[in-house]
Parts: structure tokens; sequence; C-alpha cells
């Protein structure tokens, strides 16, 4: 009778690992399958064969003769559950889980044992293996599925401690991870083994991989491009995918780069080119190359090239039913190199560096393709571009405003201010409350009593463009009665100003303040009434200590008006500015701040400066 058991047993197991075979076989065929629907629908099936086939099994009592399918066919559902979902859950977990404490039930382990976490579960498990080295095999590509979920989860303790155990060293022998991924040595395969969608050594393989190329992209972000260099010339050297090769080679060359290798830099993002069809992290690094070569040509062209490769749709092929190293990595980092943004956000950066580097005409264009973009509802939400802060759209109204009245586009430019205005008049009876906000670092709002402001100062110089000084005029003071009316008295700035955020709106408010004196006071010079302007400029000086453009247009109207005391008084106290510390601004301005203040500079101070010392008599010259 017992023999027949016995075979009745033998038989069941033989159809059991006989459908594991088949399904196994399924999901590699569905593979290979180039129609997607076919492709998935096989897996999909496949899938579901799995589960019914680990329910069988595991609704009878564990049993030693038949741990090792099971363990097998628990790997299978878990690699390809994973692919196809394309991330770990925490079903995963628990299947594993269960696989650990069914081995345990056959060691007659049950009880408080079976309470514990998965690290002191793995503990037993594999001191159980010792004296049952058929289920070693299986046990080993189960570990490699837990070290896979872990690293994902970004728990690399447990994964050090799991390896540790696997590699039968003392706990804290090694604290490189790396260096235990590579001395763990998973047992071979026997050939009459079921069949498995992944072995353990192709799985140690993209662990490998994997846990390389997230320290490499970790050194990098935190500014050691040297440590980062070894870890990521080790994914390169691997059995690294293509689309991941692309991101390797792009990273090694941000590495040489801020290592100051520009060549060896170059070399390495022709290679990502050459690589794949992902060219967006590749292009959005070179365009940082070359601006630190000064390159501003090759630069922008850079620049545009990624706009145009963002605007195609990536097509990548169908992923295969394993654990690939793309389902270790970690979510896109906005502060990572190889984060490129949306098509609307690489617009931007070439919108922006093209004003930078004085190329008006082109800036503007761009600018307004953007607009259209952003403003067209297929388009997502915008969000800061890749180097934060980034703008928010009505900054990114701003800053076309200025492309276009420096491309002389002045009209244009006063048709989007009024589309700005348009949009934030609803906002102007709380000023006041949103001016608190502001000082208090809340993000309601933050910077709406700047941009309106703005936008009344950039229509003032439109207005000076098309040679309509009243209206230009009337624009600056509508712009300083908007700053006057919501700023809070000056006493309490000190005790206001708490947190990064006032402080960045304190100084942009100052230079903006600034920015309004000097070009009211720069029309009241233009139309012979430098009484008027003496005041501006006087207020200007008062207002904004640190702006040294206030006081040269204060010095030259003084001088013109033959009020030599005070004139000369003033230009003391520019020469001891000019020999004391500079006041450099803590916070950068925002683009449009910076720009507008580039066009009141006087381009002739210097010289104005050192023919009014040499006209001192002999007694004050130095």
């Amino acid at each position: 009778m017992s023999r027949q058991t016995t075979s009745v047993g033998s038989s069941c197991l033989d159809l059991w690992r006989e459908k594991n075979d088949r399904l196994v076989r399924q999901a590699k065929v569905a593979q290979n399958s180039g129609l997607t629907l076919r492709r998935q629908q096989l897996a999909q099936d496949a899938l579901e064969g799995l589960r019914g086939l680990l329910h069988s099994l595991q609704g009878l009592p564990a049993a030693v003769p038949v741990l090792p399918l099971e363990l097998t066919v628990i790997c299978n559902f878990i690699i390809l559950r994973a692919s196809l979902a394309q991330g770990f859950t925490e079903d995963q977990a628990q299947d594993i889980q269960r696989g650990l404490e069914r081995v345990l039930e056959t060691q007659e382990q049950r009880g408080p044992r079976l309470e514990q976490g998965l690290r002191e579960l793995w503990d037993s498990a594999l001191r159980a293996s010792c004296l049952l080295p058929e289920l070693l095999s299986a046990l080993h590509l189960l570990a490699g599925l837990q070290a896979a979920l872990w690293l994902s989860a970004d728990r690399l303790g447990d994964l050090a401690l799991l390896l540790e155990t696997l590699n039968d060293s003392q706990s804290g022998a090694s604290e490189d991870l790396l260096l235990l991924l590579k001395t763990w040595s998973p047992p071979a395969e026997e050939l009459d083994a079921p069949l498995t969608l992944q072995d353990a050594q192709g799985l140690k393989d993209v662990l490998l991989t994997a846990f390389a190329y997230r320290r490499g992209l970790q050194e990098l972000i935190t500014g050691n491009p040297e440590k980062a260099l070894s870890s990521l010339h080790e994914v390169a050297s691997g059995l690294c995918p293509r689309p991941v090769l692309v991101q390797v080679y792009t990273a090694l060359g941000s590495c040489h780069r801020k290592m100051g290798n520009p060549q060896r830099a170059l070399l390495y993002l022709v290679a990502a080119l050459k690589e794949g069809s992902a060219w967006g992290p590749p292009l959005l690094e070179a365009s940082r190359l070359y601006q630190q070569l000064g390159d501003t040509t090759a630069e922008l062209e850079s620049l545009e090239l990624l706009v145009e490769a963002l605007n195609v749709p990536y097509s990548s092929k169908a992923p295969p039913f394993l654990i690939e190293v793309e389902l270790l990595l970690p979510p896109p980092d906005l502060a990572s190199p190889l984060h490129c943004g949306t098509q609307s956000q690489a617009k931007h950066v070439l919108a922006s560096r093209c004003l930078q580097t004085g190329r008006a005409e082109d800036a503007a264009e761009h600018y307004l393709d953007l607009l259209a973009l952003l403003l067209d509802s297929s388009e997502p939400r915008f969000s800061p571009p890749p180097s934060p802060p980034g703008p928010c759209m009505p900054e990114v109204f701003l800053e076309a405003a200025v492309a276009l009245i420096q491309a002389g586009r002045a009209q244009d430019a006063l048709t989007l201010c009024e589309e700005l205005l348009s949009r934030t008049s609803s906002l102007l009876p709380k000023m006041s409350w949103l001016w608190e906000n502001a000082r208090k670092g809340t993000k309601e709002l933050p910077y709406c009593p700047l941009w309106v402001s703005a936008t009344h100062l950039l229509q003032g110089q439109a207005w000076v463009q098309l040679g309509a000084q009243k209206v230009a005029i009337s624009e600056f003071s509508r712009c300083l009665e908007l700053l006057f009316r919501t700023t809070p008295e000056e006493k309490e700035q000190g005790a206001a100003s708490n947190g990064e955020q006032g402080c960045k709106s304190d100084v942009a408010l100052q230079q903006l303040r600034a920015a309004a004196l000097i070009s009211r006071g720069l029309e009241w010079v233009a139309s012979g009434q430098d009484t008027k302007a003496l005041q501006d400029f006087l207020l200007g000086v008062q207002m904004c200590p640190g702006n040294r453009d206030t006081y040269f247009h204060l010095l030259q109207t003084l001088k013109r008006l033959d009020r030599r005391d005070e004139a000369t008084a003033l230009w003391w106290r520019l020469e001891a500015q000019t020999k004391g510390p500079q006041e450099d601004a803590t916070w950068s301005l925002p683009l449009y701040l910076e720009s507008y203040l580039s066009w009141i500079r006087p381009s002739d101070r210097d010289a104005f400066l050192e023919e009014f010392r040499t006209s001192l008599p002999k007694s004050c010259d130095l």
C-alpha cells in the first residue's frame, strides 16, 4: 500500500513539474511573439497557470520531495508577475515569506519562528538547507529575488545581511555590498531541475549591474564624480542593457565634465548617442559641456536637438519576462544629470539661454513657441525645469516680454503684458495678504506682488521703445505705487524675513524698486526735468543702497545741476564702496529682472567716474 501511495505521489509530482515546464515555455514563446496583444495574453495565461499550480502545491502539507518544485514555481510566478507589472509589490514579499515558512514546516519549526521577520526567516531557512541540499539551488534563486526586492526598496542593510548569510560569512565581515554580491556564488542548477524563467546566476549579474549603477549615480548627484567613475565603469564593463548603457555613458560624461576632462566627456556622450534612441539625457549633458567650454553655438544647437528629441515618442522594445536592471533602478531624481524633463522644460532652457547670451530674436521666438505649448491643453501642467529653481507661468510670461523688448518688438511685449495682467488682476485686492505670505515663506503665490509690479515695469520700458514718454512714466509710477503699497514698513523687515523664500523676495523687491526708480528718473532726464530725476535717484539710493547704478545716475544728475559739493561727497562714497567688501546678493535674481537691470546699467560708468576723479581739485585727489 505504501508503494502504491509513493507511486501516486511521484506521478502527481511529475504532472506538476510538467505543468511548470509547459508554463515557462509558454512565457518564453510569449516573450518572442511580435504581436503585442498575443504576447500579453500568452504571458497573462502563463501567470494565471503558475498561480493555480502554486495554489495546488501549497494546499498540501509541505514535503521535502515537492519543495524544490514549489520554490521554483514561486520564483517563476514572482519573476513573471514583477516583469508584467514592471515593479515589485508587497504581495511578492508575502510570496517569498510563505515559501520560507514552507521550508521550515518540513523541519517542524512552527510557532514563534514563523512570527519573525523576513530576515530571521532567511537565517533559519538557509540553515535548514544545510540538511536539505536538494533545496539549495531553488533557495538561492528565491534569495536572489529577495535581494532584488530589497534593492528596489533601498533596504541595503537587510540586503547586506542576507548576502552575508548566503556567503556563510560573519555579520559585518564586509561593508561593501558590491563585494558581497561578487562573492555570492549560487549553485548551478541540476540538469533535471524544473525549468525557470531566470536562473540565480543571471539574477546575480542583474543585481551587480543595478547596484553599481545606483551607487555611481548617487555619488555623482552628491558631488563625488571621482568615486562615481569606478562604479559606473563597473556597470559599463558588465552585462548592461542598451537603454541603461546610454544612461551610464551619459553619467560618465558628466563625471569627466565635472572633473575638467571635456574631451573624454565628449567621447562618452558621443558613445551614448550611438547606443540608442533615448537621446534626451546625452544631449542635455552635451549642452552643459559646451556651456562650460564657452561654445555658445554648439550649446544652443544641442538644446535645439534636445527639444526635437523630446517631441518624438520614445519607442523601446517590450521588456522580456525577466527581472531586468531597469526594474531595480530608482525613480528619476530631479537632481540627477540624467533627468532631461519634458519638451516644455527643454524649450524653456533653450529660450532662457538665448536670452542670457544676447540672442534676443531667437529667444523671443522660442518663448512664444513655449507659451503656445504651455497654453495648449494637450501639454501637461508646466513645472520647474531640470535646473531648480525654475520659473512658473507668470515668470515665463515676463521672460518672454523681456525677450520681445530686447528684440525690438515692443508692441508684442505690450500684448503679452496685458495678457499676464488679465490673468493676475483678480489677485490685486489680495496683494497685502499675498505679500505677507511671501515674507513668511509660504507657498501661496509668494511672488505675485513682484509679478504684477514687474509687468508694469516692462510695459513702461516697451513704451519707452515706442517713444511714448508720458505713458512710460505712468507705467513706472504704477509699478512703484504697487510696490510701496504692498511692502511692510522698513523697520519690520529684519524680524519678518524668515526663511529662504522671504530672503529671495527681499532681494528681488529691492532690485525691482531700484529698477523702477532708475527707469522713471531716466525718463525725467530725457525730458529735461533733472530736479524730478534727482528725487527718484535719491530715493533709489535710500531704498536700495546695494545697487550702485542708482549712485552713478545720482552722481551724473548732481553734476549736471552743478551741485558739485554733493557730487564730490557722493563720489567719495562710491570710492569707499569700491575699496570695501563687495555686497553681492545672497540669492540670484529672476532672469527677467537680471535682464532688465542690464539694460539700465550705464556702459560708460567707469570712464565717467575716472573723468570725474581727474576733475577734482588736487587736494581731493587720491
